[in-house]
């Protein structure tokens, strides 16, 4: 059995030897799909013999599914990781032990995904663990066309595992602020393409999804997007500070739960405002209106 981990970057050099390290337990087929880092990320991705690929970056659906056609028809099994995540000792233990025995009908594996903010482990609000696919058979999986909140879908049935993957960006909090400004870009996009309609939408209604990740975005575009811009971001803040006893997280918690659960989905809602503001005052598309406020082309990602 051939698995083969797809790892993108773009300077990881913090990270990447940590990601690989875990990898390494479980294939030693790995491929890094780097968008030219000008870090140290690919001499030290050498060190570990990885086969290094270079693309340039569109999103992260785009570079993935980009290099899902790169892999090899022996490949059984694909791994998608993130350079700031690693596997738990109890992953890798079911992937070693379980994953060969899975019927020939599991198109994919589920597990959960838990984050870690400035080294604490970020336990309550609600938001973790998150079950997701990150292990699927070649063939029968794809990442989700989307700028944000993508998805990796299987043409099948997928089990879940107990273990689960680590998301521990040891950046700087400068680093973590400018990461999701241009976060909130990409998602404003996806609240004005609900509204607007100028790409097409990657609902991935005919392949599998996990239920809770289905459960959540209709929630989110069903309920939260039509709730009033910026009201729903400190809506949402409570629920998970308060409601979901987020404030058990401690002093780092806090700063975790008002920066990700309020202050971004504040700036999405401002962002989404602006660009409305642009198109009425200037009278032009929402496409223009985005390349001219966001410096985001959806034209282009839709070609």
């Amino acid at each position: 059995m051939k698995i083969t981990a797809i790892i993108l970057t773009y300077n990881e050099e913090v990270h990447i030897a940590r990601c690989l390290k875990s990898v390494s337990l479980v294939t030693d087929n790995i491929i890094v799909v780097d968008c030219f880092s000008q870090d140290n990320t690919l001499s030290i991705a050498r060190q570990y013999g990885t086969r290094i690929l270079q693309h340039e970056w569109v999103s992260a659906s785009r570079q993935f599914n980009w290099a899902l056609a790169q892999l090899e028809p022996s490949t059984d099994w694909v791994l998608r990781l993130d350079a700031d995540e690693y596997l738990s000792p109890e992953l890798v233990e079911e992937i070693r032990t379980r994953l060969p025995e899975l019927a020939a009908d599991i198109a994919g594996v589920s597990c959960g995904r838990r984050m870690k903010f400035q080294g604490q482990l970020i336990r309550y609000g609600g938001v973790f663990p998150v079950k997701i696919i990150r292990l699927f058979r070649l063939g029968q999986g794809r990442c989700e066309n989307r700028w944000m909140d993508e998805h990796i879908l299987v043409n099948g049935n997928a089990v879940g595992f107990s273990g689960e993957i680590i998301d521990d960006n040891k950046n700087s909090m400068t680093w973590w602020i400018d990461k999701h400004n241009h976060y909130a870009s990409w998602e404003a996009v996806e609240l004005l393409n609900l509204q607007f309609g100028f790409m097409p939408r990657d609902s991935g209604t005919s392949l599998t999804l996990v239920r809770e990740a289905r459960a959540k975005r209709w929630i989110k575009e069903n309920i939260y997007a039509r709730l009033p811009g910026c009201l729903r971001a400190f809506l949402y803040f409570v629920y998970r500070y308060v409601l979901r006893l987020g404030f058990l997280d401690g002093e780092i918690g806090l700063a975790f739960h008002f920066f990700q659960g309020f202050w971004y989905r504040y700036l999405v809602d401002a962002k989404v405002a602006e660009v409305r503001r642009y198109m009425r005052q200037h009278n032009v598309s929402v496409i223009q209106a985005i390349d001219d406020v966001l410096q985001c082309n959806p034209s282009g990602y839709t070609t």
